[in-house]
């Protein structure tokens, strides 16, 4: 069992950052890989990072790359995403979630993006960007 909660959510304006963390409960959670998906009212919910349970392996949807950087620090047993020039597009509620490394695999972009391969999710934090 892994609990995940996030944090670091809020309302900031276009242009600015807000750095969220996902902190999981226990040393289980270096043998997970994370990703970030974030949902908006009225549309889908979509991949936006993934990390591999090393951090050696990283993954963007391309809405966010060169705006975003996953990270890990698995000593803290957390995974941060860096937010950086945001735009009100990315207004949404932000979820991490985890997976077994053995159901995902680091080479597979594929698995990441796909939220049927993680199997815990946190509760969810709210990002509002304003124009």
């Amino acid at each position: 069992q892994v609990q995940l909660v996030e944090s670091g959510g809020g309302l900031v304006q276009a242009g600015g950052s807000l750095r969220l963390s996902c902190a999981a409960s226990g040393r289980t959670f270096s043998t997970y890989a994370v990703g970030w998906f974030r949902q908006a009212p009225g549309k889908e919910r979509e991949f936006v990072s993934g990390i591999s349970w090393s951090g050696g392996n990283t993954y963007y949807a391309d809405s966010v790359k060169g705006r975003f950087t996953i990270s890990r620090d698995n000593a803290k047993n957390t995974v941060y995403m860096q937010m950086n020039s945001l735009k009100p597009d990315d207004t949404a509620v932000y979820y991490c979630a985890a997976g077994l490394a053995g159901t995902i695999n680091i080479r597979n972009y594929r698995d990441y993006v796909n939220p049927i391969r993680y199997a815990y999710w946190g509760q969810g934090t709210q990002v509002t960007v304003s124009s």
